[in-house]
């Protein structure tokens, strides 16, 4: 019986599973119809195995696995298809010692939460001038998920802030089940900070945190290049988004890992909405504040409500941070 039942639970799964991956992804007229075909699959299987049916109607079963399965691993991530405005360039950099030049950096005017005055600029960089890193978290009402972006800024009172997105259609909309299933590209964009600060807190109606990290100026160093060769990389080789394995934040965990030995894998890079509470206890935030002041200090909205489109944006938004008072 234990077994039965164990069987059980590996069929509903796989019909889930498989009915959900129908239904995102299937090319040909009637996704929704192939998902219920495959539900019915899943009860003739439940019901076969609970009648002790003859062996060959397993035999069926798994061929029609293998054609699943064989369908779903030829999907394969594209740099071609009708873009989202505001993710449709790639970015791409090229290193020169301390010199920098990143293309296709955004810098949106936004009307509303969809609607900006394209803006995409080619920038050089000046690492021997790199000063600082910031984290952003940007929240839309669900208290633990929250998306999350690395701010760099240089002595000259430059900001240059990395998001790790989904590379979306321009008919989609993002949900974080269809992030499961192959339904978005991965991308990285650079950007003015009041662009991707600033169509959030002024559009979009999210609340946005910013801590001041401490970090060695070798690995914001580091760090920025690891943002440049990632975005290389994509730029050549198209990823798929995964809400779990290839988001905002383990993206940058990943890199982060590379440049800090033992930092360790916790269910807050996960949680986002907690992420300051994991970068807090491995001493990442500014020293001399307790936790609890840190993100009273860290809400940034209503200074970027105000700051607007102003070309002071950055300082303004920084105004009784820690670490930048």
């Amino acid at each position: 019986m234990l077994l039965l039942i164990c069987l059980s639970l590996l069929i509903l799964l796989g019909t889930l599973w498989g009915s959900l991956a129908l239904a995102y992804q299937w090319p040909l007229p009637g996704p929704r119809l192939a998902a219920v075909a495959w539900c019915l699959v899943g009860l003739g299987a439940l019901w076969w195995l609970w009648q002790g049916g003859p062996r060959w109607g397993w035999v069926g079963y798994g061929l029609l696995w293998v054609l699943l399965l064989g369908w779903w691993l030829s999907l394969a991530p594209s740099n071609d298809r009708d873009w989202a405005p505001d993710v449709a360039q790639m970015l791409s950099g090229e290193v020169d010692g301390d010199r920098v030049t990143l293309h296709q950096v955004r810098d949106f005017r936004w009307q509303d939460r969809e609607a900006g005055e394209p803006r995409w600029e080619s920038r050089e960089y000046d690492l021997s001038r790199l000063a600082s890193v910031d984290l952003l978290i940007a929240n839309w009402g669900l208290p633990l998920i929250s998306h999350v972006m690395v701010t760099f800024g240089f002595d000259d009172g430059d900001f240059l802030t990395f998001s790790v997105e989904i590379r979306r259609e321009r008919h989609e909309a993002f949900s974080s089940l269809a992030g499961f299933f192959k339904q978005y590209e991965l991308s990285i964009v650079a950007a003015a900070e009041r662009d991707l600060v600033g169509v959030r807190t002024n559009h979009r109606g999210e609340r946005v945190s910013l801590y001041r990290i401490e970090m060695s100026p070798r690995a914001r160093r580091d760090l920025l290049l690891s943002y440049v060769a990632e975005a290389n990389a994509l730029h050549e080789t198209p990823r798929f988004y995964h809400t779990i394995t290839a988001n905002c934040t383990t993206i940058v965990y990943a890199m982060m890992r590379r440049i800090v030995d033992g930092l360790p894998m916790d269910y807050r890079l996960l949680l986002t909405g907690r992420l300051a509470d994991y970068v807090h206890a491995v001493a990442g935030l500014m020293p001399g504040y307790s936790l609890a002041e840190l993100k009273a200090r860290a809400d940034i909205t209503e200074a970027a409500r105000a700051a607007g489109d102003s070309p002071d944006f950055s300082r303004r938004i920084r105004q009784g941070v820690p670490g930048w008072e």
